[in-house]
């Protein structure tokens, strides 16, 4: 990406970008949450991910822990996570433990709680809801709901 063009992107444009990535694993069958981490300094995307539980057959494949892996070992103090919806407590636990200083979240219309947790360890924690991740989430929720239950609280929750 072009340094002038990432300069001038926005949260709404890093939101908006989660949101397609949320869309893309909706698109391959898996739960639609995206994430995109940015560096504060140069405003320039530095990992990507979408949630892929079913696709990979993975428990903990979230938006946000794909992105983290996709960034590598770097310091995320500096950095930013734009998150499609609120993360869960994994996720919250792994953002604080990482250092990251900032979360910017799409959606607590569907799923809030960790806010609180992550802003008790220093994380600012900006809501920025986006309305089409809002209504992808909810669609996936009414035509999944075993596999939103899954996602967030495992295959035991879903046998009970």
């Amino acid at each position: 990406m072009d340094d002038d063009f990432s300069s001038h992107l926005t949260d709404a444009d890093f939101m908006a970008i989660a949101v397609l990535l949320a869309q893309k694993s909706y698109d391959e069958g898996g739960c639609p949450i995206g994430a995109v981490i940015v560096n504060n300094a140069t405003n320039k995307i530095i990992g990507k991910g979408h949630n892929t539980l079913t696709q990979e057959n993975h428990p903990y494949n979230h938006g946000e822990t794909s992105a983290i892996r996709d960034a590598g070992r770097i310091d995320f103090s500096q950095t930013t996570l734009y998150t499609s919806l609120c993360p869960c407590v994994v996720c919250a636990t792994l953002v604080y433990m990482r250092g990251f200083s900032r979360v910017v979240v799409g959606d607590i219309t569907n799923a809030l709680g960790t806010e609180a947790l992550l802003q008790e360890q220093g994380v600012q924690v900006d809501i920025l809801e986006d309305q089409q991740g809002i209504e992808l989430y909810a669609r996936f929720r009414a035509e999944k709901p075993e596999q939103d239950l899954e996602d967030w609280q495992g295959l035991s929750a879903v046998q009970k």
